[in-house]
């Protein structure tokens, strides 16, 4: 069991989501016919047809609502997988993911980028506490290497 928690995305912000992504779009349901994308509204990879939606979504735009942070042009928004129907959250209670390199995004509490590490296939604890070994960071997110693309948020235990 891992000392850190991946953090999917809220029910809240998914119900938002369903309706009107961050990009101001209404997502249009499909069946994922082969399986494979990585869900962010419960953090493992679709089955073979289930009905999944790929939304717009920025990452850092309610922590920084919440913390009064200001994230200026590092206030992002790129595609994720969720499923297009509510779903019962994440499976595990640990990291998820970890089956490729990876890049460990860090920021401050204003939510400014601190800097990245890429991380190998299978990374956890080790590589998760020197991302927040600076107290500057406040959050990590987890990315893919290919893309660039959020796959959830870590803060500290």
């Amino acid at each position: 069991m891992s000392t850190y928690t991946a953090r999917a995305l809220a029910p809240e912000v998914l119900a938002e989501l369903r309706a009107t992504d961050d990009a101001g779009r209404v997502p249009v349901p499909q069946r994922d016919e082969e399986g494979g994308a990585p869900l962010r509204c419960c953090l493992r990879h679709s089955r073979a047809g289930e009905r999944i939606i790929l939304v717009s979504y920025a990452p850092l735009r309610r922590w920084a609502a919440a913390t009064g942070a200001d994230p200026g042009p590092y206030d992002e928004q790129g595609p994720v997988f969720v499923h297009a129907e509510e779903c019962a959250g994440p499976e595990g209670d640990g990291l998820a993911f970890t089956n490729a390199h990876r890049v460990l995004r860090r920021y401050s509490a204003d939510g400014r980028i601190l800097g990245g590490d890429l991380v190998g296939e299978g990374f956890g604890d080790a590589e998760l506490a020197k991302a927040f070994d600076d107290p500057a960071v406040a959050l990590v997110h987890v990315r893919a290497v290919e893309y660039g693309c959020f796959h959830y948020e870590v803060r500290r235990p």
